[in-house]
């Protein structure tokens, strides 16, 4: 269970620089969320084992691409930390390596992805995979889900995540964006597919609306309250309590 209280970003460089000093980083009753830590490579081990050892509670998650992993001594000094609430993120675009690589415009980044998940196993790392849906991914997002239950049965939690409108997919929007109404029953057909093989699975950053009744179940309500609005159209729905609402 995540603790209710709100997520904490905290810069890399300030935590890294109070691991160093002793000093604790944030509070007992926090989640905190790291995105792209690896790149710290040694200094983020060190963090780690800083906060299992003064936050042994608190909820890590990681956001990585997971090629720091490719490395399995660096996959097993993670996995050496034991903090027993870490979790790294990791997006996976595809199934096929070609579109995988085209998304995250990297040749070879689905053989180093997936490498690292494997070795994050082998070091009993816990990890969620993410799927961020958008014109590119769509086409074999089924097909991609099908992978994910046939070779990554062990993966902890599958997130199936609407496109956020911020940085480069601004600026490529007209070559990203696809309406969820048009998807929602595909969204429905691989969020079947995972629950079939038991994969704890959740559906990320759509309103609540634009989604079949069958996913209700696996929805969540996960834009922040500082990010995201309604339309006026929204203000007299029963279920806008339960409904993550638009990116802002």
């Amino acid at each position: 269970m995540q603790c209710p209280l709100p997520r904490t970003k905290l810069r890399h460089a300030h935590c890294l620089r109070r691991a160093q000093l002793g000093k604790p980083v944030g509070d007992r009753n926090r989640h905190l969320q790291l995105s792209k830590p690896t790149l710290y490579s040694d200094r983020f081990i060190q963090l780690m084992r800083h906060v299992k050892n003064h936050l042994p509670r608190t909820h890590v998650d990681v956001l990585t691409n997971g090629h720091a992993f490719k490395d399995q001594g660096f996959a097993d000094a993670l996995g050496a930390v034991a903090h027993p609430s870490l979790r790294l993120g990791i997006p996976l675009y595809s199934d096929d390596p070609v579109r995988h690589d085209f998304v995250v415009q990297a040749t070879g980044a689905f053989d180093e992805t997936v490498r690292g998940i494997l070795n994050l196993r082998r070091a009993r790392v816990g990890v969620e995979l993410r799927i961020v849906i958008h014109r590119e991914t769509l086409p074999r997002l089924v097909q991609t889900c099908r992978f994910i239950a046939r070779n990554l049965l062990f993966v902890r939690h599958v997130a199936l995540m609407g496109l956020e409108i911020t940085g480069f997919t601004r600026a490529n929007l007209d070559q990203l964006w696809i309406d969820p109404i048009e998807y929602r029953d595909t969204l429905s057909e691989a969020a079947a597919v995972l629950r079939a093989y038991g994969i704890d699975t959740s559906i990320y950053n759509h309103h609540l609306c634009l989604v079949n009744p069958y996913v209700y179940p696996i929805y969540k309500k996960s834009i922040s309250d500082w990010k995201n609005e309604f339309l006026e159209d929204c203000a007299s729905c029963e279920r806008k309590a339960d409904c993550g609402g638009f990116f802002s």
